[in-house]
């Protein structure tokens, strides 16, 4: 459970300066625009901090009440995750749809002076991925309404290649690309889920048993 605390601590530390100092690390979505990297490892991090000071707190006094808060909260994360994927799996084909047509709404954002982060995100994942667009460069034609992509959808990268329309783009979209990841890391993404949920369920387990423990020892909820 201290493990627990001090990872939580590491995380909202990276979160918090990913926030403050990197801002290529930002949201793709216009729907969601504080759904950015840096938000969700701050969201985790808290999460996790909070949950494991609980667990840690609760054990070292010997305190049911937090045991029990402490079981709770690992309760609902664990059942929120489990609803979460149940839904994503029924609902995949739409949830697909709708996020490449969210993705393709943020390109349009790409240019706008107070969406810096976007650009840079976008720049990064098609050097990195060798991708164009979000199913294809055409997106952007769509998205910027003039044949041009961005500079890093060229294969030879150089300023303002993407405004050359007989330079050679990368022709896969980032989102294939991307899915394709995901389908070949699907057993150690597997492995890693699994590894959590142990994790948590171990974690009920002792606060559970610590929980009885005390109970049978007539300790009371005072802290």
């Amino acid at each position: 459970m201290q493990r627990h605390a001090l990872c939580g601590c590491g995380l909202l530390g990276v979160g918090i300066w990913l926030s403050v100092s990197q801002g290529s690390f930002a949201t793709f979505s216009p729907s969601f625009p504080s759904l950015s990297a840096a938000n969700m490892v701050i969201a985790i991090g808290a999460i996790v901090m909070v949950t494991g000071f609980l667990g840690c707190l609760g054990a070292i006094k010997e305190n049911k009440c937090l045991l029990l808060s402490f079981f709770i909260v690992l309760l609902i994360i664990l059942l929120a995750e489990l609803i979460l994927l149940i839904l994503f799996f029924v609902y995949s084909d739409k949830v697909s749809e709708n996020a490449k047509q969210d993705l393709k709404d943020g390109l349009a954002l790409y240019n706008a002076d107070n969406n810096i982060g976007l650009r840079n995100a976008w720049n990064i994942i098609q050097a990195e991925w060798k991708c164009c667009g979000v199913t294809g460069y055409t997106d952007w034609h769509e998205a910027l309404k003039e044949k041009v992509v961005p500079d890093r959808c060229c294969q030879e990268h150089y300023q303002e290649c993407g405004r050359n329309s007989t330079n050679m783009f990368w022709t896969r979209g980032c989102y294939e690309k991307v899915e394709e990841w995901l389908e070949d890391n699907k057993h150690l993404l597997g492995t890693i889920g699994m590894c959590i949920l142990v994790v948590q369920l171990l974690g009920m387990a002792f606060s559970m048993t610590l929980f009885h423990q005390i109970h049978r020892s007539g300790k009371k909820y005072d802290a």
